[in-house]
């Protein structure tokens, strides 16, 4: 299997502004689910993983996990490729940080 958990490039603009808030809501909209929120943390601990591995290990149906694993790729926060029959999944540390900035700002005075 190939490495795929190089980190794709991520907006890397202002913290704050209508742009920052359009991205924030994005981010926060994939996260929006508990499934996902554990989906995302079990490939962090994971490194890389198969999806059909993250069903094993959740109380969730694989065609499950794959919608919820499509809402984050989509959001950018999960990133992978499919190698023959096998699906292969990370977490982008690029966008998860960006995420965590643009949550941090929230609390920043202006």
């Amino acid at each position: 299997m190939s490495p795929i958990c190089d980190e794709q490039p991520v907006h890397d603009g202002p913290m704050v502004g209508l742009e920052a808030e359009a991205e924030l809501a994005k981010f926060a909209k994939a996260m929006g689910h508990p499934a996902r929120v554990r989906i995302l943390r079990f490939l962090r601990e994971q490194d890389t993983c198969v999806a059909g591995d993250i069903a094993e290990h959740l109380p969730l149906a694989a065609s499950t996990v794959s919608q919820h694993l499509k809402r984050l790729k989509v959001a950018g926060l999960v990133q992978g490729e499919i190698d023959g029959p096998r699906r292969c999944y990370c977490v982008n540390a690029a966008a998860l940080d960006r995420f965590r900035g643009l949550v941090a700002a929230l609390s920043e005075p202006k």
